[in-house]
C-alpha cells in the first residue's frame, strides 16, 4: 500500500472542502432549465425541441418486464478494434472487426463479419496496396478491405482518423452486408451514435492539416450512413443508437450563451439530465406537464416508486429534435447531409433532409446509476405510434436486463481482446510495435 493512513486522512481533509462546496439541490433550477428545452433557439435558429410534448417519465422495472416484448426479434450491430497501433517505422494502423448478434440467436446472422484494415504513413515512399474491392472469406461470410490515408491528407489526429476509417467503414458497410438478411418487424440497435460524429466534424472543418474531406473513402462513409438510415425510413423499421457514455455539451453551451438568471454548474448535458432524472436530487415536483412526472400514481396521490429500491424504476425524457448545431460549432445540421457543400451536392439521399436530422431521449437507471442516450432519425420518431414502440422496447430491455441484451452479445461477439492484439502484432514481420514506459509498465494490469 503506498498511501499510509497520515496520507488519506489529509486527502479526506482536502476532498471535505470539496465535497461540502457541491450542495446544490436547487430542484426549481433544473426544473426551469428543463422548461427551456422545450425550444432552445440561440440567434433565431432552433437548436432543439421537444417532439410532441415536454415531460419527465419514471416506470416500475417490475411492471413493464411482465409485459410483452414489442420486438420479440432484436439485431445489434457493435465493432472490435485493435485500437490505433504504432510502429517503429511510423506506420499508423487499426484493424476493426464488425459483427451483428440476434435475439432470439441466429447463428448464420452472427458468422457474417466485416473487417477494415486502415492504415497511414508520413512517408511518400511508402506505398500500401488498398483494395479496390472486397475480399470474400470464410464461405462467403466474411469479408475484408485495406484503406489507406494519404500522406498529405494528414499532419496530425493520426491515430483518430485511421481509428474513426476503420470502424465507420466497418460498421457502415456492414450494416449494408447484412439489411436484407434482417427479419421483418424486427429492431435494431446500433453501439453508440447512429452517425460517425468524429467523422463528419472533420469533414466539414476546412483545416490544412486534416484534409480528409478529400479522400475517396471518408466521402464513402458519409454517403453509407445516409444509405443506412433510407433503408430503415423506407420500410419504416425502427433503428436506433444507443450511447452508453455520453459526452455531448451542446446544450448546456447553449442554455449557457442565453444567460438566464440562473448558475448552471454542469458542463456535460449527462450530468444535467442525471440530476433531473434523478428523484432524490431534482424534488418530487407536483402539477402536469413537465414541472412533474409522468407516472402511474396509488390512491394516494403520491409516486410509490421511490419507497423501494433503486433497481425498482427507470425515469426518462420525452424525445428531442435537434435540427442544428451538432458537434460544436462547427455543422449546422445533425445529419451527413450536413457536410460541407461540395461533399454534400454528391451525397444521395431518397428523404426530405429533415428526416435524417437527429433526434434523442434520455433515461436514467437508479440500479447503476448511469444516465444513457438513444437516438433515432426524425423520419421514424416523427411518427407517433413508431416513436411510442421504440420508446417502449428501450423500456422493457432494461427493466428486463438492466442493458440491452442483445447489444451485450454483440459487444462479445465484436470484441477483439488483448492476446487477439498482441498476435495481429506478430504478423508484421518488419516492423516492430512503437511502444512506450507506460506499456511495459502497465501491461500487466490490462485484460486477458
Amino acid at each position: 500500500m503506498t498511501l499510509e493512513p497520515v496520507h488519506l486522512h489529509k486527502i479526506s481533509e482536502l476532498a471535505e472542502r470539496i465535497d461540502k462546496s457541491f450542495e446544490f439541490d436547487d430542484s426549481k433550477t433544473t426544473v426551469d432549465i428543463f422548461s427551456l428545452l422545450e425550444e432552445l433557439k440561440i440567434g433565431g435558429k432552433v437548436i432543439l425541441k421537444a417532439v410532441d410534448r415536454l415531460f419527465r417519465g419514471i416506470l416500475r422495472t417490475e411492471l413493464m418486464a411482465q409485459g410483452e416484448d414489442p420486438y420479440p426479434v432484436t439485431y445489434a450491430c457493435d465493432s472490435g478494434s485493435t485500437n490505433p497501433k504504432t510502429y517503429d517505422s511510423g506506420l499508423f494502423v487499426d484493424f476493426c472487426h464488425c459483427g451483428l448478434a440476434a435475439t432470439p440467436t441466429d447463428l448464420d446472422i452472427q458468422r457474417c463479419r466485416t473487417i477494415v484494415c486502415a492504415a497511414y504513413s508520413s512517408s511518400q515512399k511508402i506505398s500500401m496496396r488498398a483494395t479496390s474491392g472486397w475480399e470474400a472469406f470464410d464461405e462467403g461470410f466474411g469479408r475484408a478491405k485495406l484503406v489507406t490515408i494519404a500522406p498529405d491528407e494528414l499532419k496530425r489526429k493520426a491515430p483518430d482518423m485511421v481509428h474513426s476509417f476503420a470502424m465507420y467503414l466497418a460498421e457502415s458497410e456492414h450494416l449494408l452486408f447484412m439489411k436484407d438478411r434482417l427479419e421483418p418487424d424486427s429492431f435494431f440497435i446500433m453501439d453508440g451514435p447512429i452517425y460517425p460524429k468524429q467523422l463528419m466534424y472533420w469533414m466539414v472543418l476546412d483545416d490544412d492539416e486534416v484534409r480528409i474531406r478529400q479522400n475517396p473513402d471518408a466521402r464513402k462513409i458519409l454517403q453509407n450512413y445516409i444509405d443506412v438510415m433510407d433503408h430503415f425510413l423506407e420500410k419504416k423499421s425502427p433503428v436506433i443508437g444507443f450511447v452508453k457514455n455520453p459526452t455531448d455539451m451542446q446544450i448546456m453551451d447553449s442554455v449557457r450563451e442565453k444567460k438566464e438568471a440562473f448558475d448552471l454548474p454542469w458542463l456535460l448535458d449527462a450530468q444535467f439530465f442525471k440530476n433531473l432524472l434523478s428523484p432524490d436530487k431534482a424534488g418530487r415536483a407536483s402539477g402536469n406537464g413537465h414541472k412533474g412526472w409522468n407516472s402511474n400514481k396509488g390512491n394516494n396521490g403520491k409516486n410509490s416508486y421511490y419507497n423501494g429500491p433503486r433497481s425498482a424504476y427507470i425515469t426518462y425524457t420525452n424525445w428531442f429534435l435537434q435540427p442544428n448545431r451538432f458537434y460544436e460549432k462547427m455543422i449546422n445540421g445533425t445529419s451527413p447531409l450536413a457536410a460541407g457543400d461540395m461533399i454534400q451536392q454528391k451525397l444521395r439521399h431518397r428523404f426530405s433532409p429533415e428526416d435524417y436530422a437527429l433526434c434523442f431521449f434520455m433515461l436514467y437507471v437508479p440500479s447503476k446509476d448511469v444516465v444513457f442516450k438513444v437516438e433515432a432519425p426524425y423520419g421514424l420518431i416523427k411518427d407517433d405510434f413508431l416513436r411510442m414502440q421504440i420508446s417502449k422496447k428501450v423500456l422493457f430491455d432494461l427493466s428486463l436486463h438492466g442493458f440491452p441484451l442483445t447489444l451485450t452479445k454483440a459487444d462479445h461477439l465484436a470484441k477483439i481482446r488483448k492476446v487477439e492484439r498482441q498476435e495481429i502484432d506478430k504478423f508484421f514481420e518488419n516492423m516492430r510495435p512503437d511502444i512506450t514506459y507506460n506499456d511495459t509498465r502497465w501491461s500487466k494490469f490490462n485484460e486477458i
